[in-house]
């Protein structure tokens, strides 16, 4: 797959997220919306009924006052109350042990008693019984009358028309039946005076006012929730008004699981979308690396191939078989180039038996200062011809190991050899070593072209090899950094790299004591 196709799916998918996001996003708000809505419809409902409620409570207020200019008029209220029913009045105790007349509307069931008490008729049928009735009828009416009148000409003050008690109770008792239970701040804002009269409960002092206190007065004050007071009159003397601190806490409570779950399911599919991206992108990149293995692999064999054919053709020539000298000339040629091609078969199949985990190491006490030796004076012969050196500096006191003769040997070789090869010209290696706790410390350091940060990231890579630039004639599979990598696993050791671009590199080893004796 071209880069073209990847950056294209890449951008289809990426789009898609972000649509997916922005509609959760859409539905979320409309559903924390959606909870704000519903929540101040349900106040409102709330404020609404208190305000009825105490409407109410002034009504049976007045009417049990009128009660007392007739005790033939109150047995008649009390007796409806004790009919009950669609016909009569009913009682409402609060809990303070307070009793109110609780009705429809009281005017009307007031009507019925007056009806009922004009109609009157007892076993005295006299004119001037007659006339007592509807005098008595006449002047309770005439009472009533101017009392509405009264009233609607010179109201009492709010206070005077509210029980703070059964407001309380009200608005206590309306939150829970909508199913309110968080803390709440209430209170009476009197037209009259331009300030609360009645705060949670309690008469508030008359200088204390929304203006100049403290913030709660301010956020009750600055509430929407407010309804007016005692609607039937001409002009209403003043507002109710609720306020809710953790109103916020509501309106998120049927949000949050849809938020939560939309969070975490996002996060699911962009985790997946990045490791998708990310396998897309290594696979590519390994791939080209396989590509650029066999490229190279191809060309390592097709040289010594085509050396061992040449020398073959000169064998079987009669001008060359019948020349003892230049017979065995050929074939050691076809001997050296055979051999070469049998370690770079070994170097693939070695990394194939790593990669397995087939192995196991044969360990024995190694003087891994006589190996460091060993391999620094086969790396001069190669470094000499690039009028270059190999130097080392031995340190550590205590240089005997445990570990695999072969392996242990071949680790210190290929990065030497990588060294050289990576040292465009006169390279001047040098490898050191010193005791650190519980092993010794290996450093093989060059001056030659060093690498990026980028590719000190996939420098133990299987395949992969450092780009030279201009530089063409860096041989290999891509497969030594990847062993000394995997040896050094092995043997329970660490490896690390330090290298800037222009400066060379370091390859840092340390090799333990004593390792396992099984892997």
């Amino acid at each position: 797959m071209n880069k073209k196709a990847i950056w294209f799916i890449i951008g289809l998918m990426t789009a898609a997220l972000i649509g997916i996001v922005l509609l959760q996003m859409y539905w979320i708000n409309w559903s924390i919306k959606l909870n704000q809505d519903r929540f101040d419809v349900d106040v409102y409902s709330v404020l609404n009924r208190v305000t009825e409620k105490l409407q109410r409570a002034e009504e049976v207020k007045d009417g049990i006052d009128i009660l007392n200019i007739d005790e033939d008029w109150k047995k008649e209220i009390m007796k409806q109350v004790d009919e009950g029913g669609e016909n009569g009045l009913t009682l409402e105790t609060t809990v303070d042990g307070t009793i109110l007349m609780d009705s429809a509307i009281l005017g009307s069931s007031l009507n019925k008693v007056y009806a009922k008490l004009g109609s009157y008729n007892n076993d005295c049928t006299c004119a001037d019984c007659q006339r007592e009735r509807t005098d008595r009828y006449e002047r309770i009416v005439n009472h009533m009358e101017r009392q509405k009148i009264n009233k609607l000409l010179n109201p009492d003050p709010i206070t005077h028309r509210i029980n703070i008690n059964y407001l309380d109770e009200f608005i206590r008792k309306e939150l829970k039946n909508m199913g309110i239970f968080i803390q709440y701040d209430y209170g009476i804002y009197s037209d009259r005076e331009k300030s609360f009269v009645i705060r949670n409960g309690f008469y508030v002092v008359k200088d204390d006012s929304p203006h100049s206190v403290t913030p709660g007065w301010r956020d009750l004050y600055n509430s929407d929730y407010r309804v007016d007071l005692f609607p039937k009159d001409i002009q209403s003397p003043g507002l109710l008004m609720i306020y809710f601190p953790g109103k916020a806490s509501v309106v998120w409570k049927k949000a949050w699981p849809t938020l939560l779950a939309s969070i975490i399911f996002t996060g699911i599919i962009l985790f997946c979308f990045t490791y998708t991206i990310q396998v897309i992108f290594r696979q590519k990149n390994l791939s080209e690396m396989k590509t650029d293995f066999i490229n190279n692999m191809t060309h390592e064999f097709k040289t010594p191939i085509a050396t061992i054919s040449l020398a073959a053709d000169s064998i079987t020539s009669p001008m060359i078989s019948g020349n003892p000298d230049k017979v065995n000339r050929f074939a050691t040629i076809i001997k050296q180039e055979n051999k070469r091609m049998n370690s770079q078969v070994e170097k693939v199949l070695q990394m194939a038996v790593i990669d397995k985990q087939d192995f196991q190491l044969r360990h024995t006490q190694l003087d891994l200062h006589d190996i460091i030796r060993q391999a620094a004076r086969n790396a001069t012969l190669q470094v000499e011809k690039k009028k270059g050196s190999v130097t080392t500096n031995l340190k550590a006191k205590v240089h005997m190991i445990e570990g695999d003769m072969t392996h242990v040997s071949n680790i210190i070789n290929n990065l030497l050899e990588n060294a050289n090869k990576y040292s465009p010209e006169k390279p001047e290696i040098s490898v050191h070593t010193r005791n650190v706790p519980n092993g010794v410390e290996v450093i093989v350091q060059d001056k030659g072209i060093g690498m990026s940060k980028e590719a000190r990231k996939h420098i133990f890579d299987k395949f992969y090899r450092v780009h030279t630039g201009n530089l063409h004639d860096v041989k290999g599979f891509g497969l030594g950094l990847s062993y000394v990598k995997a040896m050094m696993t092995a043997h329970k050791g660490q490896i690390d790299v330090k290298s800037e671009l222009g400066k060379g590199s370091s390859f840092i080893l340390i090799f333990p004591f004593n390792i396992d004796p099984v892997l």
